[in-house]
């Protein structure tokens, strides 16, 4: 990822759209095709340094970039950049890139969705127990919890090909976007060679929109993965140990604490979609431009965009990493059930009651007294309520208290991951 965005790799690609620009130009009867041919037998990407050099006098990057590739060209440089303003470079070359960076993360997406799949379908009848607003809930298994993160993984993948083929645009329209000194088909032409669309209508820039969908699918994407390392956070606490970040021979969780096995990993995760989510709101701030073009989104582009592919192909890598190696406990998962005193159960006896006869509000009060008493004395919710005769006559407990009631249908919900497991191995067949 850090070589598509190096200087190397942007001067590259600049290069690759002003040979296409000239290779149109000489199928246009132009340029004359012996020049472009001469140009491009001897053109090559100018190094970052010559182009700071030339910059210190030109005060215009692509200025110098264009007077850097002339000058190793001899005469015929003189085609170099004919009819074109540096948007039509820069605005189609970034395209180019983020193409070769999307590419990059949507493999680190499929590695992580492969991760998160094998962990789901391994650990689909590990009971623990759910929370809501980080309190017990009711039971789950681990497994189904996973496979709500392979669901959204998929959704933030068709998030990211959609801004993709959004961005998957370039223009050669000159100053204003009016082909004044350029020619639609030229710009078709030179598209088609680089494999990208003619922008519909562009002013002096590719309307900004796209990038701005484009950040917005990066940070949706860094959020989930947020989201996931939040719950791999809390789940490593102490109080809950129910999962804990793989953990090399010879590593230290703490400069003064040995004891210390911290979710470092996780935490770097968390901090960094919030460097990818700060990035979409300058990519909405980007969109609102000064007439045809002013110059004020390009700087700020420049920061956000390859910040944010690299910020999310790290983050990806260490996600994969993560859960590939996740330390799951399924008996600390246990405990931590059985530690719940059987409230979890008061659902099922509400509704137990209620089909008995009981009002709801009859039934709430009544279940809800045990369970504050189970909780407030820690005694087991089960036993107060078999030793309340105005519910055991009325219910069959042992039909009530069975753990395997919460867990009979999560089959339904593995038979849709596989059918997404499926879709996958189609497309790598």
């Amino acid at each position: 990822m850090a070589g598509v965005w190096s200087d190397e790799s942007k001067f590259a690609r600049w290069l690759d759209v002003e040979l296409a620009a000239l290779e149109a130009w000489a199928e246009l009867g132009v340029v004359p095709s012996d020049a472009v041919a001469e140009i491009r037998a001897k053109a090559v990407p100018p190094s970052p340094a010559r182009v700071a050099e030339l910059e210190q006098e030109t005060q215009h990057d692509v200025a110098a970039f264009v007077d850097a590739v002339a000058a190793e060209v001899g005469p015929a440089g003189r085609w170099v950049h004919h009819g074109l303003t540096s948007s039509d470079v820069v605005d189609t070359a970034l395209s180019l890139q983020v193409r070769d960076a999307g590419a990059v993360l949507l493999a680190g997406v499929e590695r992580a969705l492969e991760a998160v799949v094998a962990r789901a379908l391994r650990h689909k009848g590990d009971v623990c127990i759910g929370r809501t607003h980080g309190v017990h809930a009711e039971p789950t298994t681990f497994g189904l919890k996973l496979a709500g993160w392979a669901f959204e993984l998929d959704r933030g993948r068709q998030r990211l090909t959609r801004a993709l083929e959004t961005m998957n645009v370039g223009k050669l329209s000159g100053a204003v976007g009016t082909y004044a000194a350029t020619d639609p088909e030229l710009e078709r032409l030179a598209c088609e060679r680089l494999g990208l669309e003619p922008d519909p209508v562009s002013t002096q820039i590719i309307q900004r929109d796209r990038h701005a969908q484009l950040l917005a699918a990066l940070a949706l994407l860094a959020a989930s993965l947020e989201k996931f390392a939040v719950e791999i956070r809390h789940l490593a606490r102490t109080e809950v140990g129910e999962v804990a970040e793989p953990f090399g021979k010879g590593q230290k969780g703490s400069s003064a604490m040995p004891h210390k096995r911290n979710p470092v990993v996780a935490e770097r995760i968390c901090g960094l979609a919030r460097v990818v989510r700060a990035n979409a709101l300058v990519g909405l701030e980007n969109v609102a431009l000064w007439h045809e073009r002013d110059i004020s989104h390009s700087s700020a582009e420049r920061v956000v965009i390859p910040d944010s592919f690299l910020a999310l192909d790290y983050m990806l890598d260490r996600f994969a990493w993560l859960v590939e190696g996740l330390d799951v406990r399924p008996e600390r998962m246990r405990r931590n059930l059985e530690g719940a005193r059987g409230l979890f159960f008061s659902q099922r006896l509400l509704l137990a009651l209620v089909e008995a006869g009981l009002s709801r509000d009859e039934a709430y009060r009544l279940v809800q007294g045990h369970a504050l008493r189970a909780h407030e004395e820690e005694q087991d919710f089960r036993e107060l309520v078999r030793a309340d005769d105005t519910i055991a006559g009325r219910v069959e407990l042992d039909r009530i208290f069975d753990l395997g009631w919460y867990t009979r249908h999560v089959d339904a919900v593995f038979e849709r991951l596989g059918e997404l497991a499926r879709k996958e191995e189609a497309v790598h067949a």
